[in-house]
C-alpha cells in the first residue's frame, strides 16, 4: 500500500473512529439515565452501546496502524502511546496519544470490572468523557482537510449531539425516570414486562 492510500484511510478511519465515538459517549449517556425506547429493551441498548464501542476500537487502530506505516510523515509506534513524543505535529499528534491512553484505560478497566469497586470503575469509566474532546480537537487539528466544509460540518454535528444530550442528562431528574418507567410497565404485555425484568439484570454502563 502506497503512502496516498495509507493517507486516505488514515484520514477515513480518523474521521469514522470520531463519528462512533460520539455514538457511543450518546448512547453510554442514555444508559446512565436508563432512558430507551418504548419498545426496545434496555439490554439490546446496552448491547449496542458496546457493540459501537468495540467497533470504534477498531477503527482506532486501523486510524493508528495507517498512521504509523505513512511514510510521507514520521510517526513512531511510541508516539501512539506516549504524549508529545511524535517528531511530526508534536501538540496535535500527542493529544491523540492522549485520547488513545485514556480510551485504553476505559477499556482495561471494563475488562477487569468485576474485580473493581463500583466507585473506582466509574471514576475511570469517566475518563471516556475527556476522551472524546480531546480526540475531537485532535481530529481538528491535525488533519490536513481540517478546513473542508465538511469536516467542520462533521466536528460541530458532534459537538452539538454530545451537547445536547449531556444537558438533557443533568437537566433530567430521576423522578422523572422512574415516572416514566412506572407508565410504561402500567401497559406494557407480558412479554415485554419480562424483556424489562431481563434488562435490569444488566449493570449500566456510566
Amino acid at each position: 500500500m502506497n503512502s496516498t492510500a495509507l493517507w486516505y484511510a488514515t484520514r477515513a478511519s480518523g474521521i469514522v473512529t470520531l463519528l462512533l465515538l460520539t455514538v457511543t459517549m450518546i448512547l453510554g449517556i442514555a444508559t446512565t439515565n436508563r432512558f430507551r425506547a418504548r419498545h426496545w429493551p434496555g439490554f439490546a441498548q446496552q448491547e449496542l452501546h458496546r457493540r459501537i464501542s468495540i467497533l470504534t476500537v477498531v477503527f482506532l487502530a486501523i486510524h493508528v496502524v495507517t498512521s504509523v506505516l505513512d511514510s510521507f510523515v514520521s510517526i513512531s509506534w511510541l508516539a501512539v502511546v506516549v504524549p508529545f513524543a511524535s517528531n511530526f505535529s508534536r501538540f496535535w499528534v500527542g493529544l491523540g496519544a492522549v485520547a488513545l491512553d485514556l480510551m485504553v484505560a476505559v477499556i482495561i478497566s471494563s475488562l477487569l470490572r468485576p474485580h473493581l469497586k463500583a466507585g473506582t470503575w466509574r471514576g475511570i469509566h469517566w475518563l471516556a468523557y475527556l476522551c472524546w474532546p480531546i480526540a475531537l480537537v485532535h481530529t481538528f487539528g491535525v488533519g490536513t482537510d481540517s478546513r473542508a466544509h465538511w469536516v467542520i460540518a462533521l466536528v460541530v454535528a458532534c459537538v452539538i449531539a454530545v451537547g445536547g444530550a449531556l444537558v438533557w442528562r443533568f437537566s433530567r431528574s430521576g423522578g422523572q425516570s422512574t415516572t416514566v418507567s412506572v407508565a410504561t410497565a402500567k401497559v406494557a404485555p407480558p412479554s415485554r414486562l419480562i424483556a424489562s425484568a431481563r434488562s435490569n439484570e444488566y449493570p449500566h454502563d456510566r
